[in-house]
């Protein structure tokens, strides 16, 4: 479930995908029972979807129609 900062400032692009992929990550069962580092949890496929979306973000940065459309995500 995304979470919304509404105090904080943006600082960078995407950073609202980022932090909710950490947070994913490091409190996905893979990392607490399993004891592996959120790097392999996220080769293995945990949280896929936020993985995607902040891969589309960062994509959206390069690309030249985003300056007309915007960047995805949020």
């Amino acid at each position: 479930m995304p979470r919304y900062y509404e105090d904080k400032p943006e600082d960078a692009a995407c950073a609202g995908v980022k932090e909710d992929l950490g947070a994913c990550l490091l409190q996905s069962r893979c990392v607490l029972q399993e004891g592996k580092s959120p790097r392999q949890c996220l080769k293995e496929g945990t949280c896929r979807a936020l993985q995607y979306s902040f891969f589309e973000c960062k994509r959206s940065m390069l690309d030249v129609r985003s300056r007309i459309r915007g960047r995805k995500g949020y």
